[in-house]
Formats: structure tokens, sequence, C-alpha cells
């Protein structure tokens, strides 16, 4: 595994499901983990216990990433708790699927207000913290924003949007050291994927009979190539899209 041994990170939506799981790997490799959440305190809890059971550091942080202030106080956080700042995975998400006739003004916000906004925000309070040594940012995409299906046109373009972001942010924090990729997941299964409905359902046999390696990915699967992002192995890899999908086609 990659070392991230005196590394700190920062998952934001860490609380379960993929956040949680790279939350876990980062610290299996070594890195000092700040495990954001914005309302599930006691899920947060967990994955920090989990972390410190096996030897490692973490703390959870509730912060908004919608907002400025919250995102503000999120990383005033992890300077007070780690002293610095090296890896920051932008994973909180959210998503809802819905006909275009359904479509409301609010539904729209909430979307692209945590998913994009988010992202920009978090981002721009990270930069400020990363040394002169410069520092590794992941961004959480989804193969839905190239292979966009019925009823997802909101989520997939605030994914459309974090690639494009992804791009033009390596562009420009390239000259300080500082890398930014994305990582596409194809159906993963998580806590939100069997709330929604999908696990069991057609809609999951018909994403399994696309996908190569014949089953819905874990989040472990996802966390590896995190790890993998925000380690020196990846030094020379900026402004780019991995998809992790199990061959999905």
């Amino acid at each position: 595994m990659s070392d991230l041994k005196n590394k700190v990170a920062v998952v934001t939506g860490a609380s379960k499901g993929i956040g949680a799981g790279i939350a876990k790997s980062l610290a299996a490799a070594g890195a000092a983990v700040v495990v954001n959440y914005a309302s599930s305190k006691s899920d947060a809890d967990r994955v920090v216990a989990d972390i410190k059971a096996k030897g490692g550091r973490a703390i959870a942080v509730k912060a908004d990433v919608a907002k400025a202030a919250d995102v503000k106080y999120l990383f005033d956080e992890t300077k007070k708790a780690f002293g610095r700042l090296d890896v920051l995975v932008n994973n909180a998400g959210v998503y809802h699927f819905q006909p275009l006739e359904e479509i409301t003004e609010e539904e729209f916000h909430r979307q692209f207000n945590t998913n994009v906004l988010g992202t920009v925000l978090a981002t721009q309070e990270a930069a400020k913290y990363f040394g002169a040594e410069g520092g590794s940012i992941i961004n959480i995409g989804s193969t839905a924003s190239v292979d966009a299906v019925p009823t997802a046109s909101v989520y997939s373009a605030t994914k459309g949007a974090v690639d494009t972001l992804t791009r033009a942010l390596a562009a420009e924090l390239g000259p300080r050291k500082i890398r930014v990729n994305v990582v596409a997941p194809g159906g993963t299964e998580t806590e939100g994927l069997h709330a929604a409905g999908i696990v069991g359902s057609d809609f999951e046999k018909a994403m399994v009979a696309r996908t190569a390696l014949g089953r819905l990915g874990r989040p472990d699967d996802i966390a590896r190539v995190a790890v993998f992002l925000a380690s020196d192995d990846s030094a020379w890899m900026t402004g780019e899209r991995l998809a992790a999908a199990g061959g999905y086609r």
C-alpha cells in the first residue's frame, strides 16, 4: 500500500459510504484523517473510532461544504488538530433522480451547492493550507458525467462540472505543486444506494450487466484509487480522470 506516513488528509462527507471507506484507507496507509460530516455525527464518530482502534489518528468535524464559514471552520480545526494539510478528498455529494418535469429550483440548487460549490469552497480553503511541497486534491466524480442515465440530468450535470473543475484547477494550481485529479466510480454499494432502493432493483441488474467484472463496486474499491492519488506514487499525475468502475461500459 502507498505510504502516507506523516500526511494529513481531509475527507468531506466521510461519515458513511465511499467517503468512510476512503477515510479508513487513508488512515491505514499512515495519514491522520479529518472525517467531515454534515449531519451524521454518530456515523462519523464510528469511522473515527474504527480508525483509532487500528492505531490511526482521526477527528470528526461537522461542516456543510456548501457554506463558506463552515468550510473555513473545517480547515481551522484541521490545523489545530494536526498542524498541516497534505490531502483533500472532495467526496461530499448528494443526488436525487427525477424526470425533467419534476425538477425544482430547490433540488437543482441543493445538488449544485453541495457537489459543485462545495468542491470549489473546500479547494479554495485547502489551497491556503498546503505547504511549499504542495499537496493532492482528489475529487469524487461519477461515470454519470459521461454516461448519463435518464432521470439523472441534474446529478450528471454536477459531476460533469466536477470533471471540468478538476482540469481547470489542475492547470491553475500546478505551479504551486498542488495536484488535482478526479476518481469516477460506477455503481457502488453504499448505504445511500440501499436507501434509494437501487440495490436489488432492475436498475442494479442493468448496471451489473454493463460492468465487466460483474458486480457493483464497494467503497474499498474506490478507496484504493484515492490512496494512490494521495501518495507520491502518483506524483506525475494531475488533471486526470480515473474511472474506478469495474469496466462499466
